[in-house]
């Protein structure tokens, strides 16, 4: 009857959750050990405990950290015990978290995304006029087949070296007549047809059963 009291009434509300009761309690018994070197002792003892109940953490001097965090967290911040780490403070638990900025950053043309943008600007910082030029090509193949992807149409040469050119801010040019002429913007490979299976498929199994005969 009395555990049963203690259950409804008595006990503390627990710190950090994950860590369970028992935890707590012996982070209690250990913050009134009065010698100092028992006292770390325990606690060196406890975190590896702790260590056990997270075994989906990874070991680290980042999860060590948390740990020793957590004990003193669990313990109000009353225990007094050398940590390998700094000792945290109250004022941690009071600490909002930073707010996260949202991308404010608008596209120029949504099709072809944000990693495209960031690949011509690389293009142009790009000082040999031949890696230049390779990188253009690159970013043409690119652009087009997402043109065609978000378009569903076949786009012209003409507009992506249009839109090379406005989204490098005119840095970045390449002779159009040149790129038409090389199809320098078509992929470098292009998909083989597959083979029907008919025929060729029944004279490989008709070849089987005579081998087999």
């Amino acid at each position: 009857m009395s555990d049963l009291h203690e259950y409804n009434t008595g006990r503390p509300e627990l710190i950090l959750k994950e860590y369970g009761r028992n935890i707590q309690k012996l982070v209690s018994y250990i913050r009134e050990i009065k010698e100092d070197e028992k006292r770390k002792e325990y606690s060196h003892t406890l975190v590896e405990l702790m260590k056990l109940i997270n075994p989906a953490l990874k070991d680290g001097n980042e999860f060590s950290q948390k740990l020793w965090d957590d004990l003193f967290i669990i313990s109000d911040f009353k225990l007094e015990v050398d940590s390998p780490f700094p000792k945290p403070t109250p004022e941690v638990l009071a600490k909002k978290p930073e707010t996260l900025g949202y991308n404010n950053h608008r596209l120029k043309y949504k099709h072809y995304g944000r990693n495209i943008e960031l690949l011509v600007k690389q293009a142009t910082e790009i000082q040999d006029p031949q890696e230049r030029k390779d990188a253009i090509i690159y970013l043409g193949r690119l652009m087009r087949s997402f043109y065609g992807v978000w378009n569903k149409e076949v786009v012209d040469e003409s507009v992506i070296v249009d839109h090379i050119g406005e989204l490098s801010d005119g840095a970045l040019s390449i002779d159009l007549d040149e790129v038409k002429e090389n199809n320098l913007f078509e992929p470098t490979y292009k998909e083989r047809p597959r083979r029907s299976g008919g025929g060729n498929g029944k004279r490989r199994s008709n070849k089987r059963r005579k081998s087999n005969n």
